[in-house]
């Protein structure tokens, strides 16, 4: 479990395909605090650290994992939003978020607000995933709230913070993210559905 609250980013140095699957290999201020086993979110995909170095930690993406998210399109020297796993007993300052990502998202337009950033997203509706005005959502593993929900719409807003220590910052119109919908409201609406 993850809250959505970014710790750093990563950078990629290299990416090793090996049959279906791809190797990740992180530079990342979290390494040495790292260990094999442990997971850690990368644009909200929750994956296993396999393998450690001094300075790099490498974690392995199956093909239903790059399928489901832009984990494919990662190139070296591409940043990644990381989080390690919440603590049980600690505070929850995003909301819960698993870690699977539902589907990916794209990212149509970005526009100041007066020391903010307003980001639209569309993504396909037919998966059922529902958006909530003022529910939760993660996009590449940041915990945010929803505004201006649609059919297969919505939009956030970015402070400052956010805007300068996470990857949104590269966002521009086609920007492919990963989507985790808020798991509460996919349970409901899975129950409105029967």
């Amino acid at each position: 479990m993850f809250t959505g609250i970014i710790e750093t980013l990563g950078k990629v140095t290299s990416l090793e395909a090996k049959g279906g699957n791809l190797d990740i290999t992180i530079e990342s201020s979290l390494t040495p605090e790292l260990k094999i086993d442990q997971s850690v979110a990368h644009n909200g995909v929750c994956l296993t650290v396999v393998s450690l170095t001094d300075t790099t930690y490498t974690v392995t993406a199956i093909a239903e994992t790059l399928s489901k998210t832009n984990l494919d399109t990662l190139k070296t020297n591409d940043t990644v939003n990381l989080e390690r796993a919440m603590i049980l007993g600690s505070r929850l300052d995003g909301h819960i978020v698993q870690g699977h990502v539902d589907q990916t998202g794209e990212c149509t337009s970005v526009k100041e607000d007066n020391g903010s950033w307003i980001f639209s997203f569309t993504y396909d509706a037919k998966t059922g995933n529902p958006t909530i005005e003022k529910g939760s959502i993660t996009i590449d593993g940041t915990s945010l709230t929803v505004v201006n929900s649609g059919k297969n719409t919505f939009e956030v807003a970015i402070i400052p913070y956010t805007y300068e220590h996470t990857r949104f910052n590269t966002y521009k119109p086609g920007t492919i993210v990963n989507l985790e919908f808020d798991v509460i409201g996919k349970y409901v609406a899975k129950l409105m559905a029967k």
